[in-house]
């Protein structure tokens, strides 16, 4: 049952799931709206920071993520689905924790004190929060026989300035397992999909890829869950092998497996390059 008294918390999508992986935006939108959440969008956002941004001109990339802060209204967590974009904005805020002149800079700029308890949270953080697997163990297990890898990216690595953060390895799997799921073991969870050099470098981006979907298929796996919009790009775009694996947003498949979003599933699964339609019919989770 839907639940009625929403918490609100501030929602920065960014880049990729406000194009690329609108699916991941829209499933996620609903399972945290099933979860009580209201997610509200910060108004005119824009790019992290991130991409080639924070290698090429690093005050740029910084001024970018602390816009962003700087419209994340007081008192609420400020939501981030992306790896990358949590990095930059996360990194930011600590930098202006740490700098008296960049906190002067900031204010300067955006007119505006600098919030420094602002709660900058990955969904997963909230999930895990919850406590969503025990929360999924009253729903009926729908996604019974599935056999999956879960596949996190580098990003959840965070660097060391942000190194007592956790990074939620694992969570996938154990909510997963808790709706039927079969998580299986493989060594490919953390290697780098090559993020933006898929369009710089798409001869290195490649071979990594098509070693990341090998791997999944030596583990006997019938889809990827990722972490990520962006991985979750590359691992479709870039694979060139003749069989291929699907490739499923973590919050698309819990969606799916919750009967979230029934008239938006359609046109989340038209946008996957490798069609998992055929996957979710066999286990009844499309008519």
């Amino acid at each position: 049952m839907q639940n009625q008294n929403l918490t609100t918390l501030s929602y920065y999508p960014g880049c990729s799931l406000a194009t690329t992986a609108r699916e991941n935006n829209s499933s996620l939108v609903h399972l945290f709206r099933h979860l009580g959440f209201e997610l509200a969008e910060l108004e005119d956002w824009n790019c992290c920071g991130s991409s080639s941004a924070h290698s090429i001109k690093t005050e740029l990339a910084f001024d970018l993520a602390c816009r962003n802060l700087s419209l994340a209204p007081p008192g609420r967590p400020l939501l981030v689905a992306c790896p990358s974009c949590l990095l930059r904005l996360r990194h930011a805020h600590l930098q202006l924790k740490k700098d008296p002149n960049a906190r002067s800079r900031y204010e300067t700029m955006w007119d505006r004190p600098f919030d420094s308890e602002l709660n900058i949270v990955h969904f997963f953080e909230l999930l895990d929060r919850i406590g969503l697997a025990s929360f999924a163990e009253d729903t009926p297990q729908r996604l019974k026989g599935l056999k999956f890898v879960s596949y996190y990216g580098c990003m959840l690595a965070l660097p060391p300035a942000l190194r007592h953060a956790k990074d939620y390895h694992g969570l996938m799997e154990r909510i997963l397992s808790s709706l039927g799921a079969t998580p299986l073991n493989w060594a490919y969870s953390s290697r780098c999909c090559g993020t933006f050099l898929s369009v710089a470098r798409p001869d290195i981006v490649t071979p990594m890829v098509n070693d990341i979907i090998q791997g999944a298929q030596g583990a006997g796996a019938d889809c990827v869950v990722t972490a990520c919009a962006m991985c979750h790009m590359n691992l479709e775009v870039r694979c060139t092998l003749t069989a291929k694996v699907p490739i499923l947003h973590f919050s698309e498949i819990l969606s799916l497996a919750f009967g979230l979003g029934t008239n938006e599933q359609e046109s989340w699964l038209s946008r996957h390059l490798v069609d998992p339609v055929p996957l979710f019919k066999a286990m009844d989770l499309l008519k």
